[in-house]
C-alpha cells in the first residue's frame, strides 16, 4: 500500500484530517437492533460526489448479452427485497495494533447494522444475461480522486458465484428511507458477509469481466500484507467479533467507565462474515465466562448477547469475545499486518467499580 510507513508515534495530521472526514457508531448504540442512519460508521475514500437522481443511469456492460441502461426508475420497478445487514469497515481496529499503519484511525466503532432495500444483483444480471466466458464482475462507483499516486474511481470486483448470491443488493433505501448522499445515494451494492470496501456506493456501472480485476482498491489497497513488498492476501469476509455496551458512564477525554457496585448487566453484540455466530464469552479481569446469547436479528446480521457481572469495588477490565460455527475465535493477541486489515482483537474496557452511594 502506498503511503507512510507504520509508526508507533502520535497520530499525523493526516490521520486526524482523515478522522473528521469519516465517523464511527459510538459503542452506546450497540443497544439498537438496528443502527440509526445517522449513527451508523461511514467511510469515504474521496469526495461525496454529486449525483443527481433524476438524470442518473447504471450502465451493465462487458461479456453481456444485452446491456443495460437502467433508470433509478428502472431499478426500483423491480421487485424489492430487504434485508438486515451488518457492516463493518476491514479498517475497524487499525489504531489499536503497534506499531500503527497510517490511515483512517478506527479503534473499533467502523461498524452499524442497517436494513437496506433493494433489487437482488442476480435479477439484474439474469435480464443482461451473463455471457460463457464472464469470471467477475467489476463495480464502479462515482467517486473519483487520487490514492497511492494513482487517479482513479473507485471500483471494486467480485467472483461472480460471490455476485449472483440471492442475498446481495443493489440498494436504494436504508432503514425505510431513500439512501443519503454519504451513504451512496441513489443506488449502491450491498454484500452481505463481506467487509465495506466491497459495498461500492454511488454505483454507476457494473461490467462483466473474463479477467481478473487488477484496480489499485482490489490489487494494492486491501490486502493482507506482511509488509510492503508483500503482495498478500485480498481481504473478503468479515471476522468473527464481540463487542460490548461500555457499562456505566464515561469520563469525557479518557473515557474511563464508572459503575456502583452490585449486580451489573453486561451486554454487547456478535457477528461473523463466514459461518454464524455460536458462543460469545465475557472475561472480568481476565476470567472467561460464557454470555447468554440472543436469537439472531438475521441471518447476515450481528446477534445480542447478556452476561450478568457482580461488581466489586475496585479497578476492572472487562473483555468479550466471540466465536463462529466454524471454529474462527477472537484473538487475545493482535495478529498485525502492513494495511492494518481485519484486526479483530478482543475488546478490552478498563472500568472503576465504585462502592454504594
Amino acid at each position: 500500500m502506498a503511503g507512510k510507513a507504520p509508526t508507533e508515534g502520535p497520530l499525523t495530521a493526516d490521520e486526524l484530517q482523515l478522522a473528521t472526514r469519516n465517523r464511527g457508531m459510538p459503542l452506546e448504540a450497540l443497544r439498537y437492533d438496528v443502527t440509526p442512519t445517522g449513527l451508523h460508521y461511514l467511510l469515504t475514500h474521496f469526495d461525496i460526489p454529486a449525483v443527481d437522481p433524476s438524470s442518473w443511469r447504471l450502465e451493465v456492460k462487458g461479456r453481456v448479452e444485452h446491456p443495460l441502461s437502467l433508470s433509478l426508475a428502472d431499478v426500483r420497478a423491480r421487485p424489492a427485497h430487504t434485508i438486515a445487514v451488518t457492516l463493518e469497515c476491514a479498517g475497524n481496529g487499525r489504531a489499536r495494533l503497534h506499531p500503527r499503519p497510517v490511515s483512517q484511525p478506527w479503534l473499533v466503532e467502523a461498524i452499524g447494522t442497517a436494513e437496506w432495500s433493494g433489487v437482488p444483483l442476480r435479477d439484474v444480471l439474469g435480464a443482461a444475461g451473463i455471457l460463457p466466458g464472464a469470471l467477475e464482475l467489476v463495480f464502479t462507483g462515482a467517486d473519483h480522486g487520487v490514492q497511492g499516486d494513482v487517479e482513479q474511481d473507485y471500483a471494486r470486483s467480485l467472483p461472480l458465484a460471490q455476485a449472483l448470491r440471492p442475498e446481495v443488493l443493489l440498494a436504494y433505501a436504508m432503514n425505510g428511507r431513500p439512501l443519503e448522499p454519504q451513504h451512496g445515494a441513489p443506488l449502491r451494492l450491498v454484500v452481505p458477509g463481506w467487509y465495506g470496501m466491497a459495498q461500492v456506493k454511488w454505483l454507476r456501472s457494473i461490467e462483466a469481466v473474463s479477467e481478473p480485476f487488477e484496480g489499485y482498491q482490489q490489487s494494492v489497497a486491501y490486502r493482507y500484507q506482511d509488509d510492503e513488498a508483500d503482495r498478500g492476501e485480498p481481504v473478503a469476509r468479515i471476522r468473527v467479533r464481540a463487542l460490548m455496551i461500555p457499562p456505566g458512564y464515561p469520563d469525557f477525554l479518557t473515557r474511563q467507565r464508572y459503575v456502583d457496585a452490585g449486580s451489573v448487566l453486561l451486554q454487547g453484540r456478535a457477528w461473523s462474515g463466514a459461518a454464524p455466530v455460536a458462543r460469545v464469552e465475557v472475561a472480568v479481569d481476565g476470567r472467561w465466562e460464557d454470555a447468554e446469547l440472543e436469537p439472531p436479528l438475521g441471518e447476515h446480521a450481528w446477534r445480542g448477547w447478556r452476561y450478568a457481572w457482580r461488581a466489586t469495588p475496585g479497578e476492572h477490565a472487562l473483555s468479550c469475545r466471540a466465536t463462529d460455527a466454524a471454529g474462527n475465535a477472537q484473538p487475545v493477541q493482535q495478529h498485525w499486518n502492513y494495511q492494518g486489515m481485519g484486526n479483530n482483537l478482543v475488546q478490552v474496557i478498563p472500568v472503576t467499580v465504585r462502592s454504594g452511594r
